[in-house]
């Protein structure tokens, strides 16, 4: 089965930046997975898409403002989010997800939904103050 573990959350300054990691393990390589992406959600907020990525193709939600990236280092199986520009609103636990092997990204109408994703990491909490 299909294991996504992130890291890289922490604590850091409004205007600061951070890089999440994702590995994956159980796809055969980042290249032979299905669409994979990062979500994030505050307390007493619902869960949201922030950037997806499939084979080189990003996706991200509009209100990111061009602050954040997503990359994926292939030799590494893993997937990283570079945020830059933090805001105190970016508080959040920040979760990997990914689809099958080979399933690419939804359409825009439903990317950002969490019920087309199949694995789910445990998360990890970015505090910006």
């Amino acid at each position: 089965d299909v294991q996504l573990v992130e890291s890289g959350g922490g604590s850091v300054q409004a205007g600061g930046s951070l890089r999440l990691s994702c590995v994956a393990s159980g796809y055969t390589s980042v290249t032979g997975s299905g669409c994979m992406g990062w979500f994030r959600q505050s307390p007493g907020k619902p869960r949201e898409g922030v950037a997806l990525i499939y084979r080189g193709t990003t996706y991200y939600a509009d209100s990111l403002e061009g602050r954040f990236t997503i990359s994926q280092d292939n030799a590494k199986n893993t997937v990283y989010l570079h945020m830059n520009r933090l805001k105190p609103e970016d508080t959040a636990m920040y979760y990997c997800a990914g689809r099958y092997a080979g399933w690419s990204c939804p359409s825009p109408a439903v990317q950002f939904l969490e019920r087309v994703y199949h694995y789910w990491g445990q998360g990890t909490q970015v505090t910006v103050s």
